[in-house]
């Protein structure tokens, strides 16, 4: 054989002195296999440079040695570039010390969910990430049924049981709206994310709770938006109509927060002297705003490895177990605006 031949299973076969089956037995992890069959196989393999053909052997084997990453959200403002950005980072870092190849699927129509049941029934995918849906999403229900292990990017929510890593969105809120308390301001208002999402649920809660534990919850301070700008101008409006002492305002995310900075700036209101604003998320929006925003910091890199080991273990193991929850610190970055 010279040395520009690409060795075959065959090849490896002869060399090893056994036959072909053994060979594919020990490349599949068959542990129908003598100790010393598979010792002269493993060596052949060294001595020869053999690489396995990932797509035969995956039909074999069954497992394409693919993880996906599913995006259910139809265009979601929850969901900003740098935060997507964010977990690919980690979850291709995690990857790379595997054999395992990552695969984003986005799933947002009903034709895109059909076409993905069809994909993951043939077992073209050998684990899932899904980013945390609504409450009304069906996806959940449909991987529980075919069975292929998934771990969610954020806590699932309306009772449905997942392994999950998410960041502690309650205990971020708590840390902006604790800030704006040390900084003298009394009367904050919030502009929420919806309350069908985990993140908007806890968003709100860790506001209430830290303006409880002060004494200072006011439910008509309270404003719905859905993530994006557009929602928090409508909401701030309302606000500085009927509340016009307002002295701070927790936004749910930084997209809501340029909102809120647009109106102020709009009626005359200075930042952060007349109202101090803080955001969450602290995405690219955060640093380009005028003034830059005081904000929440997500660890999407973390979570995006986090999410990947633990998929990786759930795979390797029994996907039908307990499943487990983690929760990942969240910072405050403190910048110009309160």
């Amino acid at each position: 054989m010279t040395q520009s031949t690409t060795p075959t299973l065959d090849a490896v076969a002869a060399h090893a002195g056994v036959g072909r089956g053994t060979v594919s037995r020990v490349i599949n992890g068959s542990a129908h296999v003598s100790a010393r069959a598979r010792e002269a196989v493993e060596r052949a393999i060294a001595e020869l440079g053999y690489v396995p053909n990932r797509a035969a052997r995956s039909l074999v084997t069954r497992r394409g040695n693919t993880v996906a990453l599913v995006v259910s959200e139809p265009e979601s403002p929850a969901f900003t570039e740098s935060f997507f950005a964010g977990i690919i980072r980690g979850v291709s870092a995690e990857l790379n010390a595997t054999d395992l190849q990552l695969l984003l699927i986005m799933a947002q129509t009903d034709a895109e969910r059909d076409r993905l049941q069809r994909f993951l029934t043939a077992r073209h995918a050998d684990g899932l990430l899904l980013v945390s849906p609504h409450g009304s999403d069906p996806m959940p229900n449909m991987l529980a049924k075919i069975g292929v292990p998934c771990v969610l990017i954020g806590r699932p929510t309306g009772g449905q049981r997942a392994p999950y890593v998410d960041a502690d969105n309650e205990g971020g809120a708590g840390l902006a709206v604790r800030h704006l308390l040390e900084t003298g301001r009394r009367r904050i208002a919030t502009i929420t994310g919806p309350q069908d999402i985990d993140l908007g649920i806890r968003r709100l809660a860790g506001y209430r709770t830290a303006l409880e534990e002060a004494g200072s919850y006011d439910s008509l301070l309270v404003a719905r938006g859905d993530f994006s700008e557009a929602s928090a101008r409508k909401a701030m409006r309302r606000l500085l109509t009927t509340h016009p002492d307002i002295d701070a305002v927790f936004a749910a995310s930084d997209a809501m927060a340029a909102g809120v900075l647009a109106v102020l700036q709009e009626q005359g209101r200075r930042v952060p002297d007349d109202v101090a604003v803080v955001g969450f998320d602290d995405s690219i929006i955060a640093r380009h705003v005028n003034p830059p925003l005081t904000t929440v910091r997500l660890p999407v890199d973390e979570m995006g490895q986090r999410v990947t080991r633990l998929l990786i273990e759930r795979m390797r193991s029994d996907a039908s177990a307990e499943p487990a929850g983690v929760v990942l610190p969240t910072q405050l970055v403190r910048r110009e605006s309160g």
